[in-house]
């Protein structure tokens, strides 16, 4: 349980941490780090009964919806949560040991590493699409 709450913890600071390199304004980054969070504790609660590909994409659900959500309540583009709080659902470990295991010629290994991490990105994306269909309405307050 600690390292799942220092992981999420871990998760939202990194986050926090990308939206100032993205350059996303300083009242943002407690939200930003919600959402990275939120979307990495989903990931990690649901990667025990699913696989890698169907967390990432119930996580990337999550975060775009949070991102839509906030994004309408402060009045910003949604982009500014999108890119970071994505940040740490990206497979960028499983691309660099597909390429390490493609130079040192393992080929098994390159492709088994390499397709998680292509089922990883198809996820993300399939996530952001489906989510942005959704009407903008569905996102504001009722009057």
């Amino acid at each position: 349980m600690i390292r799942l709450i220092l992981q999420v913890l871990a998760a939202a600071a990194g986050t926090m941490g990308f939206s100032l390199l993205f350059g996303v304004p300083a009242r943002y980054y407690p939200y930003c780090g919600l959402i990275g969070g939120v979307g990495w504790l989903v990931y990690l609660c649901l990667l025990p009964a699913a696989s890698a590909a169907v967390s990432t994409f119930c996580a990337t659900v999550i975060v775009i919806l949070l991102s839509r959500w906030f994004a309408v309540r402060k009045r910003c583009p949604a982009t500014l949560f999108l890119i970071s709080g994505i940040f740490p659902l990206v497979p960028g470990a499983g691309v660099y040991w597909a390429a390490y295991y493609t130079v040192s010629n393992q080929l098994p290994m390159a492709l088994e590493t390499g397709y998680g991490a292509v089922k990883a990105a198809v996820a993300i994306v399939l996530g952001i699409v489906f989510v942005f269909e959704m009407p903008e309405k569905w996102f504001h307050r009722k009057r």
